[in-house]
């Protein structure tokens, strides 16, 4: 669809909004699991997310989308710089919450203009990126933009593992594509790269194993065994994503303008993150989706980074966040300190 390609998406499929009853039971193993850790909203509207008509019956299509933020370089480079912060690729530039939805909303008012235009029926129709029970990543598949590769997330075979996802339900009962076959192949490279052993067999990830849930949606302490593997990475984690080959196919000519990362956020020092007090950290992540996480829950991981860092010069700044209010944060002071010294 052009207009869709105008507005920045990369990718673009149909489906049947017809609820799936195979995803429907993979999603209820692995809730029942306890894959989902502490997010307790995925089990909670689990009746909703099992498929497009379990939420709104009168959905005959989904469209499905991908907007691209493939990264300049190497998601990976800072892995030998302890000093420095890892940020993951998807958080360095733009809130992509914001660009999809803006996005999706355009192009959903695009539709009902056309559909008048052609004097038929006014479509109705829902957007959604992210913040909805919706189960992303089985319909991209189902819709051909891509396949839920072995580290579970979406890969395409034009633009590797670097897309955003949004979806748009419709009671217009367009043609659907054809599913997406897998093309993972033999390949283990992501599950051979996790730092946790987040996966506990191919296609299944265990959040309260996985970096990205340990440093963004986890509010509590770090559990220890993790605090080691998690390096410097102080913000989500891409290194699943980074090592699978087909990213050789990802082209940052494809990448959405929003999400140009931040020249602040590509190497920032962790020294320079330890002094934020919540005034400041709202204003250096304004318009970030790492503002969400609030100021805490950041230091927390910073200290995590400060402690596996072996930079004597942090320890001045560690000592005075051993005092913090939050209890969190000081406890994390508190074993970065055990670790410099």
């Amino acid at each position: 669809m052009e207009e869709a390609r105008r507005l920045g998406f990369a990718s673009v499929g149909f489906t049947s909004a017809e609820d799936d009853p195979i995803r429907a039971e993979r999603l209820r193993e692995w809730l029942d699991a306890g894959h989902h850790g502490s997010m307790e909203w995925m089990a909670d509207r689990a009746d909703v997310r099992k498929g497009p008509q379990s939420m709104w019956p009168e959905a005959q299509s989904v469209i499905a989308l991908g907007m691209s933020y493939a990264p300049d370089g190497d998601p990976l480079a800072l892995e030998e710089y302890p000093e420095k912060a890892r940020i993951s690729v998807y958080a360095r530039g733009r809130d992509y919450h914001d660009t999809v939805k803006k996005a999706l909303k355009t192009l959903a008012r695009w539709l009902v203009a056309e559909a008048n235009t052609l004097g038929v029926e006014e479509p109705q129709l829902k957007v959604f990126v992210d913040t909805a029970p919706v189960m992303e990543k089985p319909l991209g598949e189902a819709s051909g933009i891509g396949w839920q590769g072995k580290h579970s997330n979406l890969v395409s075979g034009e633009h590797g593992s670097w897309l955003f996802l949004g979806a748009i339900y419709t009671t217009v009962p367009f043609a659907p594509d054809e599913p997406h076959d897998d093309q993972c192949g033999s390949c283990t490279a992501c599950h051979d790269a996790c730092p946790t052993d987040a996966f506990p067999q191919p296609y299944v990830v265990d959040a309260r194993r996985c970096i990205s849930y340990l440093t963004i949606e986890h509010k509590g302490p770090i559990p220890e065994e993790f605090r080691k593997p998690i390096g410097n990475r102080i913000y989500g984690c891409d290194d699943c994503l980074a090592v699978c080959p087909w990213n050789k196919f990802a082209d940052t000519a494809a990448r959405h303008k929003a999400f140009v990362a931040r020249e602040e956020l590509i190497a920032p020092n962790l020294a320079d993150f330890l002094v934020l007090d919540d005034a400041a950290f709202r204003t250096l992540f304004s318009g970030s989706p790492i503002k969400r996480i609030g100021r805490d829950r950041f230091v927390r991981n910073c200290l995590i980074a400060a402690g596996n860092s072996n930079d004597q010069a942090l320890v001045p700044l560690v000592e005075g966040l051993a005092i913090d209010p939050d209890p969190v944060v000081a406890e994390a002071a508190g074993w970065a300190l055990a670790q410099l010294s």
